[in-house]
């Protein structure tokens, strides 16, 4: 297998042709497909010479109302986040039962691993292995030592309760799907449904599984991949699902083509430009490039910093590279395509954020009338009392959102990203914040737009752009 360098040497053009950006007419189509796809015909995607891209309304909207529900291109729930939360791995839905929730909980914080919501990129070998343990050999919880919390509960109860053989009052009313096991073997992916575990196996779990049914080239170099990954920035993962889902679609369309014995060829360069297009329409700069200097970085030594970055991601990319390697699609793996697909998801993601059941759970349980109240809480006070404050943890992780991230910034948005009661899954929500004309371009807010103006622009210097919002040069007048 080539060497990085030795790729870029070989791959230059092929890199270049996928760096460029798509004909206005094929972006129109693609995005237009999407919002026919998303039946979200009340917005449209316009492309402006000064600022790109941009999401405009084909019809007024009337403040709190729906704009769109994007679907998840791809995403990630944080590695932390595994320990507090078992979501389905496509969608994100929570899945199990409320006592599987509350039991796998209790059971990892009594091993002092609970991820507390944590964000992407810390979490270590050990605690993903404890993960894993929880779904398969359940009877292994009964060896677990407890913790010096004088809330914990009994390990005998916890894994009663893990193991589905106690019930909870009134959790009937919060019904959740049973885990479906990855098709793969891997004993990390679990889901709500077949239809996701199918959807996910073909859109990028097939080469990215560390099961025996994996398609990895190497499965132990994925592992290492992974371990690294979860040492350093999660947002590898996520690149590495981008760079599998562009494979996989590159198959398909290959076999498709070799099925149809089209009168025309059809180059390999060409299959990979069509497959590449979902990851080709989002906004790019390499990685090292965009990334923010962190605070406790001095302006001095950024050069430093971008170099170190840099080269994490290398090391990144030469461990993918002996995972999922393909030859035909050897483009991919440039360290000038890597950067910038991390780069894209640095400048564009959205926060995946599901709310948890188990909140929801016990708030029902506090709001019940009184005798009744009593009586139930008798039985789930010792619960709560255990999880503390973490009893309402929600799935966290990132995500690419190809119609969200089409959305400009402005200091006082129209819009924004809001979960309603009945979002349950991953899928990004926009809402209205006022009345929204037709023709309006539809708006949401990178940053926290309450910060003073000079806070403001530093933060979105990050993003590449000054912000002239209306707020913006009414600031500046007086900054």
């Amino acid at each position: 297998m080539a060497s990085l360098r030795d790729m870029n040497d070989n791959t230059a053009a092929e890199v270049a042709s996928l760096l460029t950006s798509l004909p206005s007419l094929q972006l129109q189509e693609y995005f237009n497909q999407l919002i026919s796809s998303r039946s979200c015909n009340g917005i449209q995607v316009n492309h402006n010479g000064t600022f790109g891209k941009g999401v405009y309304a084909n019809s007024e909207f009337q403040e709190d109302e729906l704009i769109l529900k994007d679907q998840i291109l791809v995403g990630i729930q944080h590695s932390s986040n595994k320990v507090d939360c078992l979501v389905c791995s496509f969608c994100f839905r929570f899945i199990g039962s409320i006592e599987k929730q509350i039991g796998r909980k209790l059971y990892f914080k009594n091993m002092g691993l609970s991820g507390c919501c944590g964000g992407g990129g810390d979490s270590s070998e050990s605690e993903e292995d404890e993960c894993m343990k929880y779904n398969g050999n359940e009877e292994q919880c009964g060896g677990a030592s407890s913790s010096s919390n004088h809330s914990s509960l009994p390990q005998v109860v916890v894994s009663s309760l893990m193991n589905g053989e106690m019930a909870l009052p009134h959790t009937d009313k919060f019904p959740l799907p049973s885990p479906l096991s990855c098709p793969g073997g891997c004993q990390e992916a679990f889901y709500c449904s077949g239809s996701c575990a199918e959807a996910d196996w073909e859109s990028s779990h097939s080469l990215l599984c560390t099961g025996e049914r994996s398609e990895s080239v190497a499965r132990e170099a994925l592992g290492e991949f992974i371990k690294h990954s979860n040492e350093t920035n999660d947002i590898f993962l996520l690149a590495a699902k981008a760079i599998a889902f562009t494979i996989l679609r590159y198959r398909k369309l290959k076999a498709k083509h070799v099925n149809e014995q089209a009168k025309q060829s059809v180059s390999q360069q060409s299959l990979l430009l069509e497959a590449w297009k979902p990851v080709s329409a989002g906004y790019k700069r390499r990685w090292w490039d965009c990334i923010a200097l962190p605070d406790d970085v001095d302006p001095s030594d950024e050069g430093a910093f971008r170099t170190q970055i840099k080269d994490l991601a290398c090391t990144s990319l030469e461990l993918l590279k002996k995972a999922i390697f393909d030859k035909e699609c050897e483009a991919l793996f440039s360290l000038e395509i890597y950067g910038n697909i991390i780069g894209m998801f640095e400048l564009n993601n959205l926060d995946l954020v599901v709310a948890s059941p188990v909140e929801d759970y016990f708030l029902y349980i506090d709001d019940l009338p009184d005798a009744e109240k009593d009586e139930a809480e008798g039985i789930t006070r010792p619960f709560l009392d255990a999880l503390g404050d973490e009893y309402s943890d929600c799935c966290q992780g990132t995500a690419f959102f190809p119609l969200q991230s089409c959305m400009n910034h402005s200091c006082c948005p129209n819009a924004k990203a809001f979960k309603r009661e009945e979002d349950r899954d991953g899928q990004a929500v926009i809402i209205a914040l006022r009345r929204i004309s037709k023709n309006e371009e539809v708006t949401i807010s990178y940053i926290d737009e309450e910060l003073p103006y000079k806070e403001r622009q530093a933060l979105l210097a990050d993003y590449g752009f000054t912000c002239k919002c209306p707020k913006c040069l009414e600031d500046s007048s007086v900054a």
